[in-house]
């Protein structure tokens, strides 16, 4: 398989080279596995970086939230960072300062615009909504305030690079005769159980969309 090339030198990774990764499709897989993007964005107060959720819509991430927040706003057609990582395992070293983690990681700059649009903006917030937990269709369709209420951004994928780590520790030769442990912790996250709301209603169902994360793992191996 052709070596991929990175898409521009900004996302070119430098340290840890070695562990890039520059295929469209491998990236897609990192971010489909995600569930929290980390958006970084320059404003009037100075920068911010916030959690938030996400979606892909073809070759763009969509992130959303209030039309208050400051973050969003400065967000609007300027360039913005968002990262998303998921952690696989803790590597523990012969020695502390040689520790890691095992992980996946994905690095997306590029300029973040609104949607906007009668079909485009619902859609948008179906997708960022399916993402996370797919209800779109079974729970309350939103109102026209829930909508004016929300902004979408879209950023294309254009300039997207990944970095992944894993397997053993990588310790200094003298060391491998030591008498110190090494190895691999792997980290799984998993939904719990549903509990439902204090206050629901009794006779109303879990949706089988949110029952089927019960037990299921946050995120799924490459």
């Amino acid at each position: 398989m052709a070596e991929q090339q990175p898409p521009s030198t900004r996302t070119t990774l430098k340290r840890g080279a070695n562990r890039a990764v520059y295929g469209t499709s491998e990236i897609r897989s990192i971010l489909q596995a995600g569930v929290i993007a980390h958006v970084g964005v320059t404003t009037d107060d100075g920068p911010i970086v916030l959690p938030m959720a996400y979606g892909l819509s073809g070759d763009h991430i969509l992130i959303h939230g209030g039309v208050a927040n400051a973050m969003l706003r400065g967000g609007r057609a300027v360039d913005v960072c968002i990262t998303v990582t998921i952690v696989d395992g803790l590597v523990v070293a012969r020695s502390p300062l040689h520790n890691s983690m095992n992980y996946r990681s994905v690095v997306i700059r590029g300029l973040a615009t609104p949607v906007a649009g009668d079909v485009e903006h619902p859609e948008a917030l179906k997708i960022i909504n399916d993402h996370i937990a797919p209800i779109w269709d079974s729970a309350r369709a939103p109102s026209d305030l829930d909508y004016r209420q929300t902004l979408v951004l879209s950023v294309p994928l254009a300039e997207a690079s990944a970095k992944v780590r894993g397997g053993d520790p990588i310790d200094d030769d003298a060391d491998l005769d030591g008498p110190h442990w090494a190895g691999v912790v792997p980290f799984v996250s998993q939904w719990g159980s549903v509990i439902p709301a204090a206050d629901l209603a009794a006779g109303i169902e879990v949706p089988p969309a949110v029952a089927s994360l019960a037990g299921s793992t946050a995120h799924v191996e490459l």
